[in-house]
């Protein structure tokens, strides 16, 4: 017999289903930022700048004089505003053109490193531990201009792998605060950078506008399908190699002199004595699987007789493009 439900019933059948009901979290979206790249463009920055970190090394270490250390500590999304919050004052910073492209970066060293640098590019040492805390004068940013083109030139180097940015320098101020390049609201790709000279540590940072980046977005999915390429290319190799590592091949030693037409190699007959003339300071020809591969001298062994390699002789391509490129016209064996 079916019965009606009270309200009362009613209602504590809506307020179990909203007990069980699952709590859909709020997910923030900050409209500040409309200029965010997607992560993997961000792991496609972090690995280009890896390249210009092992490059720009080599090139400190050369124009300083100096074993220097550089490591890349971070690649991240930021507010123009809060990178510069992250920086010191007084500093080194300038703007960078980056021509073709609209807009500018940003490219600042601390003071940490400034002073040491100089310091060495005018005969001292850069160990010393005093702690500088003033504005670059004139005469120092001239003696920074050839630090800021080798830093420039290993950027655009790494670009290259993506695009070609021609990174110039614009401005150069002391202040953060007063590099209006960019509105503080808009969103920036910041690189750290730590640069370590003997006991002197420091850091570098570059900011790229995200915008800029967000119009290379495709220069960057067609370096991401080479990459994969070459690595498919490379570990395809590697695998073939692991294969025929355990192939096995014929090696022959030949002496080769005397020559005989077939009339007297046909009447040869028992007793007669043949000279094949085969100095024993002379070269003989190794053979692998009937290719002559390699020229050596015989040897003792023991009471057994080997072959030293004295030298790999090119392959039959090889030596054909070399007698090509003579003009002679053979073709070499």
């Amino acid at each position: 017999m079916s019965r009606q439900l009270s309200q009362q019933e009613i209602d504590a059948v809506f307020q179990n289903m909203q007990d069980h009901k699952r709590e859909v979290p709020a997910v923030k979206f900050d409209f500040r930022r409309p200029d965010r790249i997607p992560k993997s463009q961000v792991r496609a920055i972090h690995l280009l700048h890896d390249t210009f970190v092992r490059n720009l090394v080599s090139s400190l270490s050369a124009y300083l004089r100096s074993y220097l250390t550089v490591n890349l500590v971070s690649v991240e999304q930021l507010s123009y505003a809060e990178f510069l919050d992250g920086l010191p004052s007084p500093t080194c910073i300038v703007s960078l053109g980056l021509s073709p492209y609209d807009g500018n970066g940003v490219l600042e060293l601390n003071p940490s490193l400034v002073f040491p640098i100089i310091e060495m590019l005018l005969g001292g040492t850069g160990k010393s531990s005093i702690n500088i805390q003033r504005d670059v004068t004139e005469i120092e940013r001239r003696l920074l201009d050839g630090l800021f083109r080798i830093i420039l030139q290993d950027l655009r180097e790494a670009w290259k792998a993506v695009t070609s940015v021609d990174f110039t320098i614009e401005s150069m101020e002391t202040e953060p605060q007063l590099l209006h390049v960019l509105a503080p609201n808009e969103a920036v790709v910041s690189i750290g950078i730590e640069v370590r000279i003997g006991e002197t540590v420091g850091m570098m940072n570059i900011a790229m506008p995200s915008i800029v980046i967000k119009m290379m977005r495709q220069k960057f999915d067609q370096q991401w399908s080479m990459v994969r390429k070459t690595q498919a290319s490379e570990s395809e190799q590697a695998r073939i190699l692991r294969v025929l590592r355990r192939a096995t091949m014929s090696l022959e030693a030949r002496m080769e002199g005397t020559t005989l037409t077939v009339r007297d190699l046909l009447s040869l007959r028992e007793g007669h004595l043949l000279t094949f003339d085969y100095p024993v300071d002379r070269s003989v020809e190794l053979v692998v699987n009937g290719a002559r591969k390699f020229t050596g001298q015989v040897i003792s062994t023991g009471r057994k007789r080997g072959c030293q390699v004295e030298l790999v002789r090119p392959t039959a391509d090889q030596g054909r493009i070399k007698d090509e490129r003579s003009g002679d016209g053979v073709e070499a064996a």
